[in-house]
């Protein structure tokens, strides 16, 4: 569906639109915090008592990785995605250096939802020039977020990159057009996110995800 990279004009200035890039690079087996797919991933117990009241996101109990995806950023900068076989789960690390080098942040995300779009006037209405997302605050479920990424006064543009998927039975490429929003939850270095994106497959099945996340440090979890 090439009217997804019609809209808006989406195309970030430092956008990565090379979607063959990441899969050009040798990714490594394991990633940082040694996570990979087929390793469990456990999460402190008292992250829920230390969480609760403070945010909407979800502490899952043990976990096992289905799937791992790489966006290379650029200039040695790298997001690691981690899906885990309880598809409600996916944890985020993003990394300098190298894709297992020095961790910059780790943010645990549930996906509140995933809506397949079947025309352009759809995807216009819940992720273009029609909807609120990329306007500088979002309120969901009544709770404000602000923009992450833009700094226009109106409406901003999605950022543009490009996920290289591995798990046990394929690999693919996902294009994302996507957008960030945080808020302060009143705990040192623990924000909450909102993020939008809007995923093409390889098979141009263009989709629109909404997830709720939450900052962990790298002491909140183990990896089996």
């Amino acid at each position: 569906m090439g009217w997804l990279k019609q809209l808006m004009g989406l195309e970030a200035p430092n956008a990565n639109t090379d979607s063959n890039r990441t899969a050009s690079v040798a990714l490594p087996t394991t990633g940082p915090l040694g996570l990979a797919p087929g390793k469990g991933v456990i999460f402190d117990a008292s992250l829920r008592l230390l969480l609760d009241d403070k945010t909407s996101v979800v502490i899952p109990g043990s976990q096992e990785i289905w799937s791992n995806g790489t966006v290379d950023l650029g200039q040695s900068t790298w997001l690691s995605r981690y899906y885990m076989n309880d598809e409600d789960y996916w944890l985020q690390v993003h990394t300098t250096g190298d894709i297992a080098g020095q961790v910059e942040s780790v943010i645990l995300f549930n996906y509140l939802s995933y809506v397949t779009l079947s025309s352009e006037a759809e995807l216009r209405r819940l992720a273009g020039p029609q909807s609120l997302i990329g306007l500088p605050t979002y309120t969901h479920n009544g709770v404000e977020y602000s923009r992450v990424w833009g700094s226009e006064e109106g409406q901003t543009e999605l950022v543009s990159m490009s996920e290289q998927v591995i798990n046990p039975e394929s690999a693919y490429t996902v294009e994302h057009r996507s957008m960030l929003y945080a808020r302060d939850t009143g705990l040192t270095d623990r924000r909450e996110f909102l993020l939008f994106s809007v995923e093409e497959d390889a098979e141009g099945t263009v989709s629109l995800s909404t997830s709720l996340g939450i900052s962990l440090y790298t002491t909140d979890l183990n990896t089996l």
